[in-house]
């Protein structure tokens, strides 16, 4: 009889270890699922900064061709047509 009680202590045990390594796995869980929202956002962030720099840049460019840079002249011709075309094309659209 004294085994039986043995074993049962020694399964006890092993299962208040288990649980205890559970909790800690979860622990664990929800401090990476944590940090992972933290660098999501950081990533978004970083993203956006990336892309308003971008804008600013061919904002940039566009000013210097403007200012008569040879070598920027005929993509500023572009542009202006694009944009030309695009306030036709909402032109058109408002009129309709």
């Amino acid at each position: 009889m004294s085994e039986l009680v043995e074993i049962v202590d020694s399964l006890e045990n092993k299962i208040s270890k288990l649980l205890h390594k559970v909790e800690l796995l979860n622990q664990a869980k929800g401090r990476l699922e944590e940090e992972l929202i933290q660098i999501k956002q950081d990533h978004e962030a970083t993203k956006k900064s990336v892309q308003e720099w971008e804008e600013k840049y061919e904002t940039l460019k566009l000013a210097n061709s403007m200012l008569g840079s040879e070598t920027n002249k005929t993509e500023a011709k572009l542009k202006i047509n694009t944009l030309i075309r695009e306030l036709d094309h909402c032109i058109s659209q408002l009129a309709e």
